[in-house]
């Protein structure tokens, strides 16, 4: 887990990232960096932002989550159509996805070996490898 960011850190943080410090960019940085690594949907953002009293737009959370994604504070994983975190931890590493609660954890990436990988088309490169492990409860399933 990484650290938590210190708050006067918030401001170095966006500006080093090519992002101009708005309030709204500041608040979000805040809420995502704050407390360490996290995986959060841009749904459940807007819900602590507006919980917190922080007043702001479902659109403008997309778009920030996009734009720190962009700029490579974020990592964004797709685990079905239409529904995506983001990751705050950019290390390379992959993740158990609960398929019930829709909680994400993280994987080491040294726990996964990926082997075999299909010839790229030239002049291309693998520029990065996403493994989501899906998981369910498998007591309620019958032998």
């Amino acid at each position: 887990m990484q650290n938590a960011v210190d708050t006067n850190d918030f401001v170095e943080l966006v500006r080093q990232a090519g992002l101009r410090p708005t309030r709204q960019r500041l608040s979000l940085a805040r809420q995502l960096f704050m407390n360490g690594d996290r995986h959060v949907t841009a749904e459940r953002l807007h819900s602590e932002s507006l919980d917190q009293g922080i007043s702001v737009s479902l659109a403008t959370v997309y778009n920030t989550l996009h734009q720190f994604t962009n700029a490579g504070l974020l990592r964004e994983l797709v685990v079905d159509a239409g529904r995506s975190y983001f990751d705050t931890n950019v290390s390379a590493h992959h993740h158990l996805y609960f398929e019930e609660t829709g909680e994400l954890r993280d994987v080491p990436g040294d726990n996964v070996a990926i082997e075999n990988l299909p010839m790229l088309p030239h002049g291309m490169k693998v520029s990065r490898i996403d493994v989501i492990i899906r998981v369910k409860n498998g007591s309620a399933e019958s032998s």
